[in-house]
């Protein structure tokens, strides 16, 4: 999405300088840079088309609601917790990992499971390992 954001800007428009900033990818009619507004109203107008058109409904959400969910999957994905901090653009690691990170059982679940997977792969490697050292042991001994 943001490669086709980056590729299909204007450039017929002239440059606009916010608060120091430029290059702003996404502009309204006016060529000004899209305000956090903008998007709360294409969110509130997808999900009403959506509710209208389907029996099952989609609760309300919002570009922040968006900014946790990226924040959780990433950590889900086992980013960097500083990495994922700068990206949120946070002050605190704390406001990142407690506020933002929406982890449950689950996920729990889960990193037992991967732990346990890890801990039964490295036993694996030291068998290979001690098998091989046994196996060029009992070679050098006929050399």
């Amino acid at each position: 999405m943001f490669r086709s954001l980056v590729e299909n800007r204007p450039t017929d428009l002239p440059e606009v300088i916010v608060k120091g900033y430029a290059g702003f990818l996404i502009r309204d009619k006016d060529g000004m840079p899209e305000v956090a507004l903008h998007w709360e109203l294409r969110f509130l107008h997808a999900v009403k088309r959506y509710n209208d058109i389907y029996k099952i409904q989609m609760p309300s959400i919002t570009p922040h609601v968006c900014r946790h969910t990226y924040c959780s999957n990433q950590a889900r994905a086992r980013m960097n917790p500083k990495t994922l901090q700068y990206l949120m653009g946070h002050s605190e690691i704390s406001v990142t990992m407690d506020v933002y990170t929406h982890l449950g059982l689950d996920d729990a679940r889960d990193e037992i499971i991967r732990l346990k997977e890890l801990e039964d792969a490295r036993k694996e490697i030291n068998n290979i390992e001690r098998d091989t050292m046994r196996s060029m042991e009992s070679q050098f001994k006929y050399i």
